[in-house]
Formats: C-alpha cells, sequence, structure tokens
C-alpha cells in the first residue's frame, strides 16, 4: 500500500467519524433542548425564555432534524455515494448557521447558552476539516466516492462504537449543564438510551467481526497460492 493511499484512507476515515459524532451530538442537542421548550418554568434558569418557547421548539425540531441529516450524511460518506460529501456540507452549513443563533438568543435572554456551545464548536470544528479536504491535492486521494463501502467498513465501526459510548454516558457528561436544585436532568430516557446506546456498540462490534472474517479469508487464501507456487 503507498503512502498516497494510506493517508487518503486515513482522511476518510477521520472524516466518516467526524461527520458520525457531529450528527451524533447535534441529535442529542436538539432532544436535550426540549427542557427549555416544553417546560422553561419548570426551571429557573430557563423562566425567562417562557415568552420564547416558540422559539426553542423551532431549534429542537432543528437540532433534531440536522442530528439525523448529520448521522445519514455520514452512513452515505461510507458507502461512497456520489452527493455524500454535499450532503454533509449541507448538514454541518445548516448546523453552525442555526447553532449560532440559538447561541445568540440563549446568551441575550438568559445570559448563558451551554451546553449549546459544545455541539455548534463541533459542528464548526468538522466543518472546517470538511472545508480542507476540498483543496485540490487533498480532495484528490480523500474523495469520498472513490471508496468503496467495504473499505469505510473501520470507519463505520468506531463511529457506531464512539456514538455507542456517547449515548450511555451522556448523563455524566452533561451533568455540569443540566444540573439544577441538585437533579441531573441529563439523566433521562434512561431505558431508550440504554438500548439505542448497547445497539451502537452491538454494531460497532459486529462491523469489526465481519472485517476480522474476511481478513482471515483473504489471508487465508493469500497463503494457499504461495504454497501451490512453491511447490511447482
Amino acid at each position: 500500500m503507498s503512502t498516497n493511499s494510506f493517508f487518503a484512507k486515513f482522511l476518510r476515515f477521520i472524516g466518516i467519524l467526524l461527520m458520525a459524532l457531529t450528527g451524533g451530538l447535534t441529535l442529542l442537542g436538539g432532544i436535550g433542548t426540549a427542557c427549555a421548550a416544553f417546560a422553561p418554568t419548570n426551571f429557573e434558569s430557563m423562566a425567562v425564555l417562557a415568552p420564547f418557547q416558540w422559539l426553542y421548539i423551532l431549534f429542537v425540531v432543528a437540532g433534531v432534524a440536522l442530528g439525523v441529516m448529520g448521522v445519514r450524511a455520514a452512513i452515505m460518506l461510507g458507502k461512497g455515494a456520489d452527493k455524500s460529501y454535499r450532503d454533509a456540507m449541507v448538514a454541518l452549513i445548516a448546523g453552525v448557521v442555526i447553532g449560532f443563533i440559538h447561541i445568540a438568543a440563549s446568551r441575550a435572554l438568559r445570559g448563558s447558552s451551554m451546553p449549546v456551545d459544545a455541539v455548534v464548536y463541533a459542528t464548526l470544528f468538522t466543518l472546517v476539516v470538511f472545508l480542507l479536504f476540498k483543496i485540490p491535492g487533498i480532495w484528490q486521494g480523500v474523495d469520498f466516492t472513490k471508496a468503496k463501502a467495504s473499505q469505510n467498513k473501520p470507519a463505520g465501526g468506531a463511529a457506531a462504537i464512539l456514538l455507542g459510548i456517547m449515548t450511555l454516558t451522556i448523563q455524566y457528561t452533561m451533568a455540569s449543564t443540566h444540573t439544577w436544585n441538585g437533579v441531573n436532568y441529563a439523566d433521562a430516557f434512561n431505558a431508550s438510551m440504554t438500548a439505542i446506546g448497547l445497539g451502537l456498540l452491538l454494531l460497532g462490534a459486529g462491523f469489526f467481526v465481519s472485517m476480522a472474517k474476511v481478513w482471515e479469508t483473504g489471508f487465508r487464501l493469500g497463503l494457499q497460492k504461495r504454497t501451490a507456487s512453491s511447490s511447482r
């Protein structure tokens, strides 16, 4: 394998991984905004948002929609679909624009915009990486449409495992920004979050098991060919 080929595969791996994690984080962020959107008066720090409840309901809808778009774009990148890069860019640009509107609104209304900041900055980072991919010398190798889906299985497996870990631990990682009066409101939807998280872990493990079987078969066939050639 040439150095350029390895570098291209590594960049595609990073791109798919970043897109999947950004989509998952955006989706969880959209769901997490529900506390401000549907019950602002239940939380002292959110009560000022009550007159703008409609706006935060729109942020929930946008966050969930953008999260789904991001995860879908990551899957399409892994498959090497023709418009996968374009779809990823649409999700990322829309996520940055809407995210900064969300940040500005929250800071103006309640003086704080956490935890949406983390989601927006992660989206912005991924957007910058994807813009760098389009540099001609880099894009010639990284072009996602040039790779077969089987070549991107490691990225798919790693993304599924990391998304599973994120889903299973979100109540702990977001506790500092979701705790009021000693109650961690990020610790919600436990049954569904656990099921989704475990499902993602199993999916990721399945990717790596299937790859290991393919590599084992390829190695065995190669060994048989070399043995047959040496015996002639």
